[in-house]
C-alpha cells in the first residue's frame, strides 16, 4: 500500500504520516516514511519552481513505487501541488491519496504552494481542524478497503 498525503504546509501531513506509520508497524507491516523536506535535502533540490516541484514529485513517486514493489508499505507526505501528477500516480491500484487540510493557522503559511490544486476524485478528504491525530489515523485505516 502507498499512502500519499498531500496538502499545504502546516495542514498535518507529516504528523499524520508518522502516526500512521507507527500504527501500521504496530500491527506488523513493514513501512517506509517518505517526506518532501527530507527528499529535497537528500537530492539537494532547492528548486521550488513548477519544474522543480515536478522533478521532486516524480522522484518521490518513483521511489515510493520501488519501495512498494520491494514489499514495504509506503507512507509519503508531500505538498505535491499538481493534480495531474497525483492522478497519474493513482492509476496504480495500491495508491491512496489523502488530502490533508485545516482552517487552523499553524505557522507554515509562508510556505504555501500558490498553485496547489486540490484533488477532485478518488481521495480521502482529511480535515484536521480540531480533530485528534488518533481519530485521523483510525479514519484512514478504516477507509482503506483495498486490501493491498
Amino acid at each position: 500500500m502507498i499512502y500519499w498525503f498531500t496538502g499545504q504546509p502546516g495542514a498535518g501531513k507529516t504528523t499524520l504520516a508518522m502516526a500512521l506509520q507507527t500504527e501500521l508497524r504496530r500491527v506488523g507491516h513493514v513501512t517506509v516514511h517518505l517526506d518532501g523536506d527530507l527528499l529535497r535535502q537528500v537530492t539537494d533540490n532547492r528548486d521550488f519552481s513548477a519544474s522543480g516541484r515536478v522533478k521532486n514529485i516524480r522522484a518521490a513517486q518513483a521511489l515510493a513505487a520501488k519501495i512498494h514493489e520491494d514489499g514495504a508499505w509506503v507512507v509519503a507526505a508531500f505538498v505535491s501541488p499538481f493534480r495531474a501528477l497525483r492522478e497519474e500516480f493513482k492509476q496504480r491500484p495500491e495508491v491512496l491519496e489523502i488530502y490533508v487540510h485545516t482552517a487552523e493557522k499553524r505557522g507554515r503559511e509562508i510556505y504555501f504552494a500558490e498553485a496547489y490544486e486540490p484533488p477532485l476524485k478518488n481521495f480521502l478528504d482529511m480535515d484536521t481542524t480540531n480533530v485528534s491525530v488518533d481519530a485521523c489515523v483510525r479514519r484512514i485505516i478504516s477507509s482503506n478497503n483495498r486490501g493491498t
